[in-house]
């Protein structure tokens, strides 16, 4: 039987199930089943990470399954702020050299110098001792946050089981009006769907006003799926995604060896949900208090005073996200019309 044949006999298949049955060396999985998957990178930060994983690794009577595969990033508790902040990160910097992993110290938020260190690509199976993980979708990788006690049993095995999630599509047609972001659309959805609308599943972002992001705005996309109560949130790598993680240095032949062709959903492919959207129509939105959940076009906080501004945290610490924000600074009373 032709190579063709066998591929014509497969059912199509999600993103989503496509890098799970990947990292479970199966042909093809079906959602909800359960797969144990091999772990092609785990990473943690000073908060999550050796402080936390170390006492577990040393009860179980092991180390790290392959130290080439564990990142550990100090951002929490950057700079010292306190004796207490200055011993967690003595102790995080001191354990990873020990252990043999990878430490990337104080250049910035976890989930953004990750990939800026070449380490995320597409088919990819990843795991992050943090909530917002799932910004590794960004690059078409299956990212997702763990806790201490599950993330130590990644490092002593290098594996980890899954239930195949179901793939909630949102597509975003047309194309987003100027000083509109990735983060708008984010508020939106949030509201729109609520906290819970990710089910804990995966959700695909696609839609021209997608692909025209670059990916530091992917990225938003992909971390606040965590909002969503989503386990991942991907989008579809391509040219931009190729292009990106070439600037990051990633070597030529390892690019050459990802199939974009194949790391997208299949016409056809089974899903729990598709919400189409019209980007064009999209204002910008801001999130009231208590929650992400709580957000509405920026035309009903007219009149509202700002006491203080925060830039940075793990959605919007890229520098596409510090370049808008100085735009809105200098255009002065964005909240005052």
């Amino acid at each position: 039987m032709s190579v063709d044949a066998v591929s014509a006999r497969k059912p199509a298949a999600t993103l989503a199930q496509k890098l799970v049955a990947r990292a479970a060396g199966l042909a093809h999985v079906e959602p909800g089943s359960l797969a144990m998957c091999r772990v092609d990178l785990a990473m943690s930060h000073d908060s999550s990470g050796p402080r936390r994983v170390a006492p577990l690794l040393e009860a179980l009577g092991t180390s790290v399954w392959d130290p080439s595969r564990y990142v550990v990033v100090t951002d929490h508790f950057v700079p010292a702020s306190d004796p207490a902040a200055e011993a967690i990160l003595h102790f995080t910097r001191d354990w990873t050299r020990r252990s043999g992993a990878h430490l990337i110290d104080g250049e910035g938020i976890c989930h953004v110098v990750l990939p800026e260190h070449g380490h995320v690509l597409p088919g990819r199976l990843i795991v992050g001792g943090d909530s917002h993980s799932p910004t590794g979708g960004a690059f078409g990788a299956y990212m997702f946050g763990v806790g201490a006690t599950e993330m130590a049993g990644v490092l002593a095995t290098g594996e980890i089981w899954l239930r195949v999630p179901q793939t909630i599509r949102l597509q975003w047609d047309g194309a987003l009006a100027p000083g509109v972001c990735a983060k708008d659309m984010m508020l939106f959805l949030c509201a729109r769907l609520g906290l819970g609308g990710g089910r804990y599943e995966a959700i695909e972002y696609a839609g021209s006003a997608v692909t025209a992001l670059s990916m530091q705005e992917r990225m938003t996309l992909a971390n606040m799926s965590a909002e969503l109560g989503a386990q991942t949130g991907l989008v579809a790598p391509d040219a931009v995604t190729m292009d990106w993680l070439a600037e990051a240095g990633v070597p030529a032949q390892t690019l050459a060896d990802i199939d974009l062709a194949h790391w997208r959903s299949d016409a056809g492919a089974p899903l729990l949900a598709s919400h189409v959207f019209d980007a064009g129509t999209l204002p910008p939105q801001v999130a009231a208090p208590h929650s992400p959940a709580n957000s509405a076009p920026v035309d009903q906080a007219a009149g509202e005073a700002v006491q203080i501004a925060y830039l940075g945290a793990c959605t919007g610490a890229k520098l596409d996200d510090l370049r808008m924000a100085a735009q809105v600074l200098r255009g002065g009373a964005w909240l005052r019309a």
